[in-house]
């Protein structure tokens, strides 16, 4: 009797104990949470994830390298009257035209460290993504037909981004 009743206990406590798993797979299978994890986590949305952080880190990273878009636009304009102070500057005296180019070179230098990078333009083929025609004139020789003669504002590239398309003169 008492190995009868030991028997009994034990299998008391393992259905104590087993109860729980076995109920809680009852309900999980009632319920259908197995096609509802399945449902939640295809490989699909885990590659959509992906794809989204990808997307993210690159758009954050161009938005690092554009942060200063706006003040180096505006500097552009300084630049530009730094380049014509430049050739105007036959009439000053050595040490002072120095001076000036000095301060001249140290901005450039330093946009060109942001990433600003001038377009080349003279002697082109004619680009209308890049270039914006303000006339067209005769092309003094054959072989300069279609392509740019004078430059009248300079372009730029900001991180191989375009931020000001260069006016230019088109032989015809």
């Amino acid at each position: 009797m008492k190995k009868t009743m030991s028997f009994i206990l034990l299998a008391l406590c393992l259905v104590v104990l087993m109860a729980p798993v076995v109920f809680a797979e009852e309900v999980a299978t009632a319920l259908g949470i197995d096609e509802v994890r399945a449902e939640l986590l295809p490989q699909d949305k885990v590659a959509e994830f992906e794809n989204f952080k990808k997307r993210s880190l690159k758009e954050r990273i161009e938005l690092i390298q554009t942060a200063g878009k706006e003040v180096i636009v505006d500097l552009l304009e300084v630049l530009d009257d730094c380049e014509r102070a430049e050739k105007q500057m036959s009439s000053v005296d050595e040490q002072s035209k120095e001076g000036v180019i000095l301060v001249f070179n140290k901005l450039k230098r330093l946009l060109t460290a942001k990433g600003l990078k001038p377009m080349e333009t003279i002697n082109k083929e004619f680009n209308p993504d890049i270039h914006e025609a303000i006339t067209e004139i005769p092309a003094p020789i054959g072989e300069q037909k279609g392509k740019v003669i004078d430059e009248i504002q300079k372009g730029y590239y900001l991180n191989d981004k375009i931020i000001r398309y260069a006016k230019v003169v088109v032989g015809k």
